[in-house]
């Protein structure tokens, strides 16, 4: 798998689908979720709509760079978060969004690509927003999936959700697969797929276990803030979409996005929880087809044809 340099300290693991005389649409994973998430044959199916499709490791997963010289201690990390000791967990986060939205920028400029449409789910439709508030000009059309604006009242997890995400799971590989069953807290009611999410989880362990590197994507998103006062001011063409099943990011945090985002379309989606499965693909790749592939004069604009 080819890995490219994208600063003096971070190295990035992509993988591309289709022809690079395509449009380009980079897709950005979340919270501790190898390139893998963004499955082979949903990337393949957007490629066959005319798309050129690079999927990537972000920083700290996968085979991209780990920062594992600076471990972060999670207990004392959310007791300096709750108490308001800002310095103090400031201090323990070597990065924040923004260096991982330049990550993927950087991929972009090493792969010789001066624009793309920026598809992000979950931290990673985060990241795709930290994209487009940086490098607007970079960034031909967003998609924010199943994610929020980083104003803690909306997108919520629901409790059982959130205590799933924040247990650990075992080191060894036997228990480490049995346990992503537990994500079917927040998969999709109709389709979730317990053999699918063990599949997922095999395939990234032993692809590239690093636990550690949670902590510290967990502590870029908490420290990076709202970006409300900014998307407010965001004139990128916006798809916002979301799963009315998702319990991990509450569907308000999909509706605020679109709400403060001027022009953006709000595509709510029923059976579909914080995943993707597969009986949805043709309607999201329909989605995604369509809204980057926008005359070029109405995404240089602004305006919506």
């Amino acid at each position: 798998m080819p890995v490219v340099d994208v600063s003096p300290e971070v190295s990035i693991a992509y993988e591309s689908f289709g022809d690079p005389e395509d449009p380009a649409v980079l897709l950005v994973m979340g919270f501790g979720a190898q390139l893998l998430a963004w499955h082979e044959d949903f990337c393949r199916a957007l490629a066959d709509r005319g798309r050129y499709v690079i999927r990537y490791d972000n920083r700290d997963c996968g085979l991209s760079t780990k920062f594992d010289d600076h471990p972060v201690d999670m207990g004392k990390f959310i007791a300096a978060v709750t108490s308001g000791d800002l310095p103090t967990a400031l201090s323990m986060v070597p990065y924040r969004l923004l260096d991982m939205a330049r990550d993927g920028l950087g991929l972009l400029t090493a792969l010789g690509i001066e624009q793309a449409h920026v598809v992000g789910a979950s931290m990673g439709g985060m990241i795709a927003q930290t994209m487009a508030l940086s490098s607007p000009e970079r960034v031909l059309t967003l998609t924010s999936m199943m994610s929020s604006t980083g104003e803690s009242e909306y997108g919520r997890p629901a409790p059982e959700a959130q205590a799933v995400l924040f247990a650990p799971r075992p080191a060894d590989r036997e228990g480490y697969v049995a346990a992503a069953e537990k994500e079917l807290v927040w998969a999709s009611k109709r389709y979730g797929d317990a053999v699918a999410l063990r599949e997922l989880a095999a395939a990234g362990y032993d692809r590239s276990y690093c636990p550690a590197g949670i902590g510290r994507q967990l502590g870029a998103m908490i420290l990076s803030g709202s970006r409300a006062d900014a998307l407010r001011g965001l004139r990128v063409p916006t798809l916002v979409i979301h799963g009315l099943d998702d319990t991990l990011i509450d569907p308000s945090g999909g509706r605020r996005t679109a709400d403060l985002i001027p022009g953006a379309e709000l595509l709510l989606v029923p059976d579909m929880g914080h995943d993707r499965p597969r009986a949805l693909w043709p309607r999201l790749i329909d989605a995604l087809a369509a809204h980057t592939g926008r005359p070029p004069a109405a995404v240089s604009s602004g305006r919506r044809p």
